[in-house]
């Protein structure tokens, strides 16, 4: 069975300003996504399903979904506040959706094969779809409790233009994930001088405010995920859970993540994650000034013969 694509492309650019997931960066106005969808199509994948929000859904399916037609089946579900289990409302002043695997939870009933999830606005680069698609197609039939995560070299995924965000991943001496912590600033900085340079070394600001140093191979998730169809019920399960804690109800920013979820699937030791190795280089455009780069690498990789001039 052919592995479905699901694409996060329900959240705002907050940093970049505007809906940058129907940004044209290619040579014929394609977005990220388009080389994403291009690139998992050549992957093996045998459907794509994209959350977004409702209120975008006309400009979506002109502006994107048409491209698709008579080259990949692709669906709609939709992200929104107000979609939770049954006792649960939505807090009075609360505006932000409820994360990442509140997205994924979207698509419970249009999905019923293994699934890689990704965000619409990373360049993620072939080879990472390659080692995922392989992943999921090589399941056996039925599989449960056995996902997988694409863990990109630290190295390989940071902007010239500020600090980026990355989960950034332990393993056993399966490579099974161990955890997986979000560290909001990761960046070349010299912790001494506070100096920023290509030459400075891979460090990431801890709890304490501190810099800490990394390797350029550590793996970092940069939310390329595999999972089965079981990931859905456990997510619904311990949605429930999540929201019932102390402060998630009045916190009006908390926030869903899908490595909350994998994290507590891992600590239960109800399921394994593979982390995948990737030579894949990440971009995407965290910040405006990253738009020209992504544009000139792009077009690089078309003139490389990579990419076509026209993708769809």
């Amino acid at each position: 069975m052919k592995p479905t694509l699901l694409l996060l492309a329900a959240g705002m650019g907050s940093r970049y300003g505007g809906l940058k997931q129907l940004d044209g960066l290619g040579p014929n106005g394609e977005t990220i996504m388009d080389y994403s969808i291009y690139d998992a199509i050549q992957s093996g994948f045998g459907k794509i399903v994209f959350i977004i929000r409702k209120d975008f859904e006309e400009e979506f399916r002109q502006k994107v979904l048409s491209k698709y037609e008579g080259h990949i089946p692709a669906e709609l579900v939709f992200q929104s506040i107000d979609a939770l289990p049954e006792g649960f409302s939505v807090p009075e002043g609360r505006e932000k959706p409820w994360g990442t695997n509140h997205a994924v939870l979207m698509a419970k009933d249009v999905i019923k094969e293994p699934f890689c999830v990704i965000n619409c606005d990373d360049f993620y680069n072939r080879d990472a779809f390659r080692v995922i698609g392989k992943f999921l197609a090589e399941l056996p039939e039925d599989s449960k409790n056995t996902y997988a995560m694409v863990g990109y070299r630290v190295g390989n995924t940071l902007s010239e233009n500020g600090s980026v965000a990355r989960g950034v991943c332990s393993t056993d001496a399966q490579r099974h994930l161990t955890t997986v912590v979000e560290r909001t600033q990761i960046i070349r900085i010299n912790p001494q001088t506070q100096q920023m340079g290509a030459t400075e070394p891979i460090c990431y600001k801890d709890e304490d405010d501190k810099w800490i140093e990394v390797e350029f191979n550590t793996p970092v998730s940069m939310n390329v995920w595999g999972f089965t169809p079981d990931y859905f019920d456990y997510s619904e399960e311990y949605f429930k859970q999540w929201l019932a804690s102390d402060g998630v109800m009045q916190n009006l920013k908390s926030e869903y993540f899908i490595p909350l979820m994998v994290n507590k699937l891992i600590n239960d030791g109800t399921a394994t994650v593979e982390v995948l190795d990737t030579t894949a280089t990440w971009f995407g455009v965290t910040y405006a000034a990253d738009r020209p780069a992504v544009v000139e690498k792009i077009k690089q990789l078309v003139a490389d013969g990579i990419y076509p001039q026209k993708l769809f």
